[in-house]
């Protein structure tokens, strides 16, 4: 009797190995292909140019992106390639300067201010496409661990206007007008961090406005990203 019982066990060990090595398995296989994605960015930025002397930038210029972004796994490796579409912002204050940009200048110019503005500034939206090779500590979850990213973005410009709100009143001055600038925008980016926060910094790639158009300024920003889903 004894002896059957042992030969039972024997005949049943290598079954309940195979069976356990089976479902450990199965559970990495689903770790593997359900990681978190980093499917969804939000940068708060300070915004900077890359200008003429000539040209008075003051106060803290502040820029806003979202993406949402589909993230391609290379094989089972900690690299994935990711691409995306979004919107950027950005706000740049002027010092004591103003620009004339109207129907009948043929080229954007930063003149001194003819009102005595408490702040003017430009501001720019475009709806942009990301793009980013990226690398992580932890590939079975994202949201933990070393990341990092290397990519450019591509953007449209969507919309644009000047505002100056006048000293010591309530009065605001506002232009609508897209005349002189770049239609396109492209900038390389980066991103260095762990977990859902990293730092990043972009530069841009062409500039502000076209050539024989305008100054040539070269928008660049430096923030934080926030990641997660």
């Amino acid at each position: 009797m004894i002896k059957r019982i042992a030969l039972l066990a024997l005949l049943l060990v290598p079954t309940m190995m195979q069976a356990q090595e089976v479902e450990k398995g199965s559970e990495k296989k689903a770790t593997v292909q359900k990681p978190s994605r980093d499917f969804l960015m939000l940068q708060f930025n300070y915004e900077g140019w890359v200008k003429p002397d000539s040209i008075k930038t003051t106060g803290i210029g502040r820029g806003f992106n979202a993406y949402l972004c589909y993230d391609f796994p290379i094989k089972n490796s900690n690299f994935s390639f990711a691409a995306g579409i979004g919107i950027g912002t950005s706000n740049i204050y002027l010092d004591g300067q103003q620009i004339l940009n109207t129907d009948t200048v043929s080229y954007t110019r930063f003149v001194n201010e003819t009102v005595n503005y408490k702040k003017y500034k430009l501001t720019t939206a475009y709806l942009e496409a990301p793009f980013e090779f990226r690398v992580y500590g932890n590939r079975y979850n994202r949201n933990k661990g070393f990341k990092a990213a290397i990519g450019m973005r591509v953007g449209t410009l969507v919309g644009t206007h000047t505002k100056g709100r006048e000293d010591g009143t309530k009065v605001n001055y506002k232009n609508n007008s897209k005349k002189n600038l770049e239609t396109w925008r492209f900038a390389a980016t980066a991103r260095i961090g762990y977990g859902n926060f990293t730092l990043m910094g972009t530069y841009n790639l062409t500039n502000l406005y076209k050539d024989g158009e305008g100054p040539a300024i070269t928008p660049y920003s430096i923030g934080i990203c926030i990641t997660g889903l």
